[in-house]
Protein backbone atom coordinates (compact mmCIF):
# COMPACT_ATOMS: atom_id res chain seq x y z
CA UNK A 1 0.00 0.00 0.00
CA UNK A 2 2.66 2.02 0.69
CA UNK A 3 4.63 1.60 -2.77
CA UNK A 4 1.06 2.93 -4.13
CA UNK A 5 0.37 5.69 -2.56
CA UNK A 6 3.65 7.02 -3.40
CA UNK A 7 3.30 6.41 -6.68
CA UNK A 8 -0.54 8.20 -6.99
CA UNK A 9 0.95 10.95 -5.09
CA UNK A 10 2.28 12.86 -7.75
CA UNK A 11 -0.56 12.20 -9.83
CA UNK A 12 -3.07 13.76 -7.61
CA UNK A 13 -0.67 17.00 -6.91
CA UNK A 14 -1.00 17.27 -10.43
CA UNK A 15 -4.32 16.42 -11.07
CA UNK A 16 -5.69 18.81 -8.20
CA UNK A 17 -3.14 21.69 -9.81
CA UNK A 18 -4.56 21.27 -13.42
CA UNK A 19 -8.28 21.47 -12.22
CA UNK A 20 -8.86 23.71 -9.34
CA UNK A 21 -10.74 26.29 -12.11
CA UNK A 22 -13.82 27.07 -11.43
CA UNK A 23 -16.73 24.34 -12.37
CA UNK A 24 -18.91 26.51 -14.10
CA UNK A 25 -18.54 30.06 -16.09
CA UNK A 26 -19.29 33.75 -14.59
CA UNK A 27 -18.01 36.56 -16.01
CA UNK A 28 -16.02 38.14 -14.13
CA UNK A 29 -15.14 35.03 -11.21
CA UNK A 30 -15.73 35.75 -8.20
CA UNK A 31 -12.24 36.33 -5.92
CA UNK A 32 -11.87 33.62 -3.18
CA UNK A 33 -13.85 33.77 0.11
CA UNK A 34 -12.11 35.64 2.93
CA UNK A 35 -12.41 32.46 4.97
CA UNK A 36 -12.79 29.20 4.42
CA UNK A 37 -12.85 25.86 6.86
CA UNK A 38 -11.40 22.31 5.54
CA UNK A 39 -13.20 18.57 7.27
CA UNK A 40 -11.00 16.39 5.60
CA UNK A 41 -10.67 12.35 6.38
CA UNK A 42 -7.60 10.65 6.05
CA UNK A 43 -5.22 7.97 5.27
CA UNK A 44 -1.42 8.05 6.98
CA UNK A 45 0.62 6.34 5.57
CA UNK A 46 2.42 5.32 8.63
CA UNK A 47 6.11 3.28 8.32
CA UNK A 48 5.47 -0.38 8.81
CA UNK A 49 9.59 -1.52 8.09
CA UNK A 50 11.29 0.97 9.98
CA UNK A 51 14.15 -1.25 12.69
CA UNK A 52 14.91 2.48 13.94
CA UNK A 53 11.49 3.00 14.85
CA UNK A 54 10.32 -0.07 16.28
CA UNK A 55 13.81 -0.56 18.32
CA UNK A 56 12.84 3.07 19.93
CA UNK A 57 9.80 1.37 21.54
CA UNK A 58 11.12 -1.71 22.54
CA UNK A 59 8.89 -3.33 19.08
CA UNK A 60 9.43 -5.88 16.49
CA UNK A 61 9.56 -4.31 12.98
CA UNK A 62 6.64 -6.83 12.55
CA UNK A 63 4.67 -5.42 15.10
CA UNK A 64 3.94 -1.83 13.39
CA UNK A 65 0.95 -0.82 12.34
CA UNK A 66 1.42 0.88 9.16
CA UNK A 67 -1.18 2.62 7.44
CA UNK A 68 -4.09 3.95 9.75
CA UNK A 69 -7.23 6.47 8.94
CA UNK A 70 -7.57 9.87 10.70
CA UNK A 71 -9.15 13.74 10.32
CA UNK A 72 -7.57 16.91 10.17
CA UNK A 73 -9.25 20.44 10.44
CA UNK A 74 -7.65 23.44 8.84
CA UNK A 75 -9.04 27.28 8.33
CA UNK A 76 -7.53 29.58 6.08
CA UNK A 77 -7.58 33.14 5.48
CA UNK A 78 -7.09 34.68 2.18
CA UNK A 79 -5.24 37.67 2.28
CA UNK A 80 -4.06 39.47 -0.84
CA UNK A 81 -4.33 39.23 -4.81
CA UNK A 82 -1.24 39.56 -6.72
CA UNK A 83 -2.26 38.85 -10.57
CA UNK A 84 -3.52 35.36 -11.01
CA UNK A 85 -2.01 34.32 -7.53
CA UNK A 86 -3.67 34.84 -4.03
CA UNK A 87 -1.97 34.24 -1.02
CA UNK A 88 -3.10 32.75 2.27
CA UNK A 89 -2.52 31.75 6.00
CA UNK A 90 -3.89 29.31 7.88
CA UNK A 91 -3.65 26.21 10.93
CA UNK A 92 -4.45 23.20 11.16
CA UNK A 93 -4.54 20.34 13.50
CA UNK A 94 -4.27 16.59 12.32
CA UNK A 95 -4.95 13.13 13.94
CA UNK A 96 -4.11 9.74 13.11
CA UNK A 97 -4.65 6.25 14.38
CA UNK A 98 -3.41 3.09 13.73
CA UNK A 99 -3.57 -0.21 15.29
CA UNK A 100 -2.13 -3.98 14.74
CA UNK A 101 -3.41 -7.07 16.53
CA UNK A 102 -1.20 -10.75 16.07
CA UNK A 103 -2.78 -12.94 13.71
CA UNK A 104 -4.57 -15.99 15.31
CA UNK A 105 -1.83 -18.51 16.28
CA UNK A 106 0.85 -16.47 16.19
CA UNK A 107 3.00 -16.16 19.27
CA UNK A 108 5.84 -13.64 20.31
CA UNK A 109 3.80 -10.51 18.70
CA UNK A 110 1.93 -8.21 20.92
CA UNK A 111 -1.21 -5.83 19.70
CA UNK A 112 0.41 -2.20 19.04
CA UNK A 113 -1.55 1.27 19.23
CA UNK A 114 -0.28 3.76 17.40
CA UNK A 115 -1.44 7.85 17.56
CA UNK A 116 0.04 10.93 15.82
CA UNK A 117 -1.48 14.29 16.87
CA UNK A 118 -0.15 17.43 14.94
CA UNK A 119 -0.88 20.52 15.35
CA UNK A 120 0.72 23.73 12.57
CA UNK A 121 0.59 26.92 11.16
CA UNK A 122 0.89 27.26 7.32
CA UNK A 123 1.29 29.40 4.30
CA UNK A 124 -0.71 28.87 0.54
CA UNK A 125 -0.61 30.35 -2.64
CA UNK A 126 -3.60 29.42 -4.70
CA UNK A 127 -4.85 29.75 -8.07
CA UNK A 128 -8.64 29.74 -9.11
CA UNK A 129 -11.80 31.70 -8.53
CA UNK A 130 -13.71 31.82 -5.77
CA UNK A 131 -16.00 28.65 -7.61
CA UNK A 132 -12.53 26.79 -7.30
CA UNK A 133 -9.41 26.54 -6.65
CA UNK A 134 -5.43 24.55 -6.35
CA UNK A 135 -3.20 25.32 -4.03
CA UNK A 136 0.03 24.37 -2.68
CA UNK A 137 1.15 25.15 0.75
CA UNK A 138 3.25 24.46 3.50
CA UNK A 139 3.79 25.05 7.50
CA UNK A 140 5.94 24.10 10.39
CA UNK A 141 4.61 22.83 13.73
CA UNK A 142 4.98 20.04 16.03
CA UNK A 143 4.05 16.35 16.45
CA UNK A 144 3.32 13.92 19.50
CA UNK A 145 4.20 10.65 17.96
CA UNK A 146 2.80 7.23 20.19
CA UNK A 147 3.53 4.09 19.47
CA UNK A 148 2.94 1.42 22.51
CA UNK A 149 1.53 -2.20 23.28
CA UNK A 150 -2.19 -2.26 23.52
CA UNK A 151 -3.11 -1.38 27.34
CA UNK A 152 0.79 -0.50 28.72
CA UNK A 153 1.34 3.47 29.84
CA UNK A 154 2.46 5.96 27.09
CA UNK A 155 6.49 6.76 27.37
CA UNK A 156 8.80 9.89 27.06
CA UNK A 157 9.40 8.98 23.74
CA UNK A 158 5.24 8.91 23.45
CA UNK A 159 4.77 12.22 24.41
CA UNK A 160 7.67 14.32 23.58
CA UNK A 161 6.94 17.19 20.84
CA UNK A 162 8.61 16.43 17.47
CA UNK A 163 9.43 19.42 15.12
CA UNK A 164 8.02 18.94 12.30
CA UNK A 165 7.18 20.49 8.63
CA UNK A 166 4.77 19.90 6.31
CA UNK A 167 3.94 20.33 2.38
CA UNK A 168 1.71 19.78 -0.27
CA UNK A 169 -1.25 20.82 -2.21
CA UNK A 170 -4.95 20.58 -3.13
CA UNK A 171 -8.56 21.97 -4.70
CA UNK A 172 -11.66 22.76 -3.67
CA UNK A 173 -14.42 22.77 -6.15
CA UNK A 174 -17.99 24.94 -4.80
CA UNK A 175 -20.68 23.39 -6.24
CA UNK A 176 -23.23 25.47 -3.92
CA UNK A 177 -22.47 28.42 -2.80
CA UNK A 178 -20.89 27.80 0.90
CA UNK A 179 -20.20 24.07 0.21
CA UNK A 180 -17.66 21.81 -1.54
CA UNK A 181 -15.20 18.65 -2.19
CA UNK A 182 -11.73 19.19 -1.32
CA UNK A 183 -8.56 17.33 -1.29
CA UNK A 184 -5.28 17.55 0.06
CA UNK A 185 -2.19 15.65 -0.35
CA UNK A 186 0.64 16.07 2.26
CA UNK A 187 4.03 15.03 3.30
CA UNK A 188 4.90 15.38 7.09
CA UNK A 189 8.61 15.58 7.79
CA UNK A 190 8.95 14.26 11.34
CA UNK A 191 11.96 15.18 12.99
CA UNK A 192 14.01 12.35 15.34
CA UNK A 193 13.10 11.90 18.84
CA UNK A 194 15.22 11.94 21.68
CA UNK A 195 16.71 8.70 23.33
CA UNK A 196 14.44 7.23 26.10
CA UNK A 197 17.04 5.04 28.40
CA UNK A 198 19.04 2.34 26.47
CA UNK A 199 16.43 3.13 23.52
CA UNK A 200 17.21 5.23 20.77
CA UNK A 201 15.37 8.00 19.36
CA UNK A 202 12.40 7.73 16.78
CA UNK A 203 14.35 8.29 12.99
CA UNK A 204 13.69 11.41 10.97
CA UNK A 205 10.77 10.08 9.23
CA UNK A 206 9.04 10.98 6.17
CA UNK A 207 5.04 10.55 6.57
CA UNK A 208 3.02 10.19 3.59
CA UNK A 209 -1.21 11.09 4.01
CA UNK A 210 -3.92 11.34 1.56
CA UNK A 211 -6.94 13.92 2.64
CA UNK A 212 -10.86 14.36 1.34
CA UNK A 213 -13.73 16.23 2.57
CA UNK A 214 -15.89 19.42 2.80
CA UNK A 215 -14.45 23.18 2.62
CA UNK A 216 -17.20 25.92 3.77
CA UNK A 217 -16.80 29.31 3.34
Amino acid sequence: MRRAAFVFAPAVVLAVVLTGRPAFAQDPPPPLPRVVVDLHGLIPIFPNDAVQLADSRGLSVSELPGAGMGGRVSADVYLMKIKATTFGAGADVMLGVSSSTPAEGVTGLVAVNERLREASGHVSVNFGSGHGWSYLSGGMGRSRWSLHPAGSAETNADTEALPTVNYGGGARWFAKKHLAFSLDVRIYEIQPGSSDGPRPGSPRTRLFVIGAGISLK
